[in-house]
């Protein structure tokens, strides 16, 4: 018997994409597979791939169908819960990021309407997606740990939880706050005056002229217009010349952030689906990861018995 066969430690049976292999303990731990896993390396990874796009039900059935190897829904929803998901750092300097919610339905007790929950989301333009929730702070101290630019553009929409986020990244002078023209675009539309008002309106927000266009509104007796007065005066250090900034490429929208949650909500609000309020953040660490492409560059100390 050669070396390599030898009976090193308790054996145990490792499910793989070749089939089932038979490992002692010395050889699991030279092809770091974890002490309690039944499953090779390679193949938990493409169990992650697959249940961070799909429920555990459809990727129990996906995983048989692409390999031939079965994984049950319920070891697939153990996967992740048990694998440490840290949130993707960038990998160039940050000079744009947007900030956006999201909701989720949290599982109640039988006979109970179910509930929906706010998460945040951070998008590093161009570059990766992190979501928390109920913790914004651990949201800031990660982008906080990125290489910031000396200038960071932030953007977000009017609503207060955004910019209470915002507030705790980077330092005041090095924070940049860029009101999303498009939300801004979208209050206006609400506002009942005559058109010809309305384009004069846009045509001073747009060359970031908000003095002007709040002085326009002060007469104005519809309520909606004074409502977006006052969103006007709480903004306006947040509207910029879009027109200057438009005309140089610079990201005028949060359109990146808005187009992330909307990826985020694809997996976590399939048809049906319900998460334990302890879980959701690991949920939402398994889709950015996904949407990270981490699970395309993770790599395994794995040998070809072991694939």
């Amino acid at each position: 018997q050669s070396a390599s066969e030898r009976h090193t430690g308790r054996g145990r049976t490792v499910k793989s994409l070749i089939g089932d292999i038979r490992l002692t303990r010395t050889q699991a731990q030279a092809l770091k597979i974890n002490d309690h896993s039944r499953l090779s390396p390679l193949l938990e990874k493409c169990c992650l791939l697959l249940s961070a796009n799909e429920s555990y039900q459809r990727a129990e059935q996906d995983i048989e169908m692409l390999t031939g190897r079965r994984v049950g829904h319920s070891t697939q929803q153990r996967l992740v819960h048990r694998h440490s998901l840290s949130r993707t750092d960038a990998y160039d300097s940050v000079e744009e990021l947007s900030v956006d919610g999201g909701k989720i339905r949290l599982r109640t007790a039988k006979g109970r309407a179910c509930e929906w929950r706010d998460y945040k989301a951070v998008k590093l333009h161009q570059q990766v997606i992190a979501a928390s929730f109920r913790d914004n702070q651990a949201l800031t101290d990660w982008v906080n740990q990125q290489p910031l630019a000396a200038c960071v553009r932030c953007l977000g929409d009017g609503h207060d939880g955004i910019w209470n986020i915002v507030s705790e990244i980077g330092t005041s002078t090095q924070r940049r706050e860029v009101l999303d023209w498009y939300h801004l675009m979208e209050n206006l539309a609400k506002v009942d005056s005559s058109s010809e008002q309305l384009v004069e309106l846009e045509e001073l927000l747009w060359t970031g002229q908000v003095a002007a266009a709040i002085a326009q509104l002060e007469d104005c007796c519809d309520d909606h217009a004074q409502q977006f007065r006052a969103y006007l005066q709480k903004h306006q250090h947040r509207i910029v010349n879009y027109d200057y900034d438009w005309w140089r490429a610079i990201t005028i929208g949060s359109g990146e952030i808005e187009s992330g949650i909307k990826q985020i909500a694809a997996r976590v609000k399939l048809t049906g689906a319900q998460w334990n309020e302890e879980n959701v953040p690991q949920v939402l660490n398994h889709r950015c990861a996904y949407l990270n492409g981490d699970f395309s560059t993770m790599t395994y100390a794995t040998k070809s018995t072991a694939a």
